[in-house]
């Protein structure tokens, strides 16, 4: 599919896979520069920071950091790390404050408060010279190319790749990982640039028809497990901004002991992202109760899943061999499709723009931009 859709967020999804293998070897270069080896191989624990898609890049990619580099991983909402956590860092910490504009106070006060704290602190932004960039010890670019205004789609895999490429370089550097095991890993990184563009190919029909069946639905649920608990938050959030419908992200296992005693609107849609792995036994048998209660649920699983697929309302499938470790960069394209529809389905714009209600003053209005930075040892 071509990224030329009037819809920004269609178009950014369908750009997915030039993206990552265009600039997969621009990106390792910076990971790869920004430090010194041996400077990283001082570090001993590792902290994510951010708000939003920033801070779901961390869930998304905490498993990688531990599995590949052999490091405690600790992935923070900007706000809680920085007022509740920052204070008792460990040592030899390096932490990572993402945020793609560097304009998010919350994450410029947990970069700063880390860094007072005694960590080495690293401003993973497009924008160095943002109060972000002011706030660290290093920066690390995460600039891409520009492309149609949208909420956050591209913008979050660059997250995602920076991270992972950096999980992968800690494990070489920590010896845990041989330069051709590390090879053989962004090699598998990079070609999920391939199964982004097979993967959208494969649900963009599927999305519209499900958006039109789903149009009229005052909730959407989505659930994930291990990484993918991320995509499943990050599919919530997909809905709420490009559609301004009310969704919720929830942890395959809690759906079990929170929403499956929900009595009010039975026929809840509820997408089920699970990549065949480790979860995915169990999501299969939570579809079960899913169905019984009379949940529409939408399978986003492997092609060909013979597990969960055949007792899903509908299924959206995510085509080509994504391990799970790398699987949230692709597993969170049916949710973006499905959003983007809807937003046009139901006729609202992402963030309500253009508005002269109450979102008119998005900037200012919420006080993301605008909170006071608190660097203090008090509150």
């Amino acid at each position: 599919m071509k990224d030329d859709s009037p819809n920004g967020m269609i178009a950014q999804t369908a750009s997915l896979g030039n993206l990552i293998r265009d600039e997969f070897d621009a990106c390792n270069e910076r990971v790869l520069k920004f430090i010194p080896d041996s400077d990283l191989r001082k570090m001993e624990h590792v902290v994510i920071a951010g708000c939003g898609d920033s801070h779901m890049s961390g869930l998304a990619t905490e498993f990688a950091f531990e599995q590949i580099a052999g490091i405690p991983t600790e992935p923070f909402n900007s706000l809680d790390g920085g007022r509740y956590n920052a204070p008792f860092v460990q040592p030899n910490t390096i932490m990572f404050a993402i945020s793609v504009g560097g304009d998010k106070m919350r994450t410029v006060e947990v970069a700063a408060r880390f860094r007072k704290f005694g960590a080495t602190t690293v401003g993973v932004t497009a924008h160095p010279d943002s109060a972000l960039g002011k706030r660290v010890n290093l920066i690390l670019d995460c600039t891409i190319p520009g492309h149609k205004p949208s909420p956050g789609v591209r913008s979050y895999r660059v997250s995602l790749l920076m991270l992972w490429l950096l999980a992968i370089r800690l494990g070489e550097v920590r010896g845990k990982l041989s330069k051709q095991e590390a090879a053989a890993l962004r090699a598998e990184l990079k070609a999920t640039g391939d199964a982004c563009d097979a993967t959208v190919d494969a649900n963009h029909d599927k999305a519209l028809e499900i958006a039109r069946a789903f149009k009229d639905q005052p909730i959407y649920v989505f659930t994930g497990h291990g990484p993918n608990y991320a995509s499943a938050l990050f599919g919530a959030a997909k809905v709420i901004e490009a559609a301004g419908q009310h969704a919720m992200g929830q942890n395959t296992e809690e759906w079990c002991h929170l929403q499956y005693f929900t009595n009010v609107m039975a026929d809840t849609p509820t997408f089920m992202i699970s990549p065949g792995d480790r979860g995915h036994s169990r999501a299969a048998e939570v579809i079960e109760p899913m169905a019984r209660l009379g949940r529409q649920v939408v399978a986003v699983v492997p092609e060909g899943d013979t597990l969960i697929a055949p007792k899903a309302k509908y299924v959206m499938p995510v085509v080509g061999k994504v391990g799970e470790l790398f699987s949230p960069m692709v597993y969170a394209i049916p949710s973006e499709l499905f959003s983007a529809h809807l937003s046009d389905v139901v006729g609202n714009p992402p963030f309500r723009r253009p508005s002269e209600g109450r979102f008119a003053a998005y900037a200012g209005g919420n006080t993301i931009f605008t909170s006071v930075v608190n660097e203090g040892d008090g509150w």
